[in-house]
């Protein structure tokens, strides 16, 4: 196993550790504001664009012809699964240094990667219904937490991020259908009584942090021309004991690969619920 890794790097000074850590308590999600460079945000979309006019990649980024998509946007740009698996670009950036930083004052423990995901969201992609992430993950005996950057602009115009504030302590529940004109994925979690979902506007370079309960997702993006790409990743602390099997193996802070017990499958909603969690879960 690794040794942990304790060199802390200045943040950049939009970023304020002490209220995000209040807002991560309270809400179960803060905001990094300008976390990521102009230079890494651009170094990530590049990346991306690669991988987009490369073709098909079996199993994590699986594109479909126009006349195959029937007007579908997310058929010909479909989310990538796992790019730090066969991408340089996301491998560097999953394990980045203010990502981390953020995450160790936020879990209040060492972090080991587990997700990476990119999203294009072109203009009139559908959203992502509510839900939680750790339902997917499965991560004991905690939970995960997901780290969010724009890479474009991010409002509810074109597809931004809803989250149900003070849903961090909420249990896991088996969820019921998305609508599925709104929603490309058919799970849903509603919000508890007395609690609705706020929006939260990002800028390009901005992460957003929140809890593996919070209750989350995405509105459909109505702009005509505006993309919101969005590279995704989810983390849990050095002392988890499982997750899905889906995100095996985990990535150390240096970057190197490391197993630990998966989860059974089914979780707490039973094997009907568990089928095709790789593919439903993540973040919007």
């Amino acid at each position: 196993m690794n040794p942990t890794v304790t060199t802390e790097i200045d943040l950049p000074p939009t970023v304020d550790l002490e209220e995000m850590k209040a807002s991560f308590r309270r809400h179960g999600y803060a905001v990094a504001r300008g976390l990521f460079s102009a230079e890494a945000v651009a170094e990530i979309g590049q990346a991306f664009e690669k991988i987009a006019g490369s073709g098909p990649i079996p199993g994590y980024f699986e594109p479909v012809s126009a006349e195959e998509a029937e007007g579908d946007p997310l058929k010909t740009h479909p989310r990538v699964h796992h790019p730090h698996r066969f991408d340089a670009v996301s491998r560097k950036h999953l394990v980045h240094a203010g990502v981390l930083r953020c995450l160790r004052e936020l879990m209040d423990d060492d972090v080991l990667a587990a997700q990476s995901m990119f999203y294009f969201k072109p203009p009139g992609a559908r959203g992502q219904a509510m839900h939680q992430d750790n339902f997917y993950l499965m991560v004991e005996p905690q939970t995960c937490v997901a780290a969010w950057t724009a890479i474009d602009d991010a409002d509810p115009q074109n597809g931004g991020m809803y989250l149900v504030e003070d849903t961090a302590d909420e249990p896991i529940m088996c969820p019921g259908w998305a609508d599925p004109e709104k929603s490309f994925t058919t799970h849903f979690v509603p919000a508890p009584p007395g609690k609705k979902a706020v929006p939260c506007v990002m800028k390009a370079g901005d992460t957003l942090f929140f809890n593996g309960n919070t209750i989350h997702g995405s509105g459909p993006n109505r702009s005509k021309e505006r993309f919101r790409r969005s590279f995704i990743c989810h983390y849990v602390p050095r002392s988890t004991r499982r997750i899905s099997k889906f995100y095996l193996p985990l990535l150390t802070p240096t970057g190197e690969d490391l197993m630990i017990e998966a989860s059974e499958a089914g979780g707490p909603c039973g094997q009907d619920q568990a089928k095709g969690l790789l593919w439903e879960g993540g973040t919007h």
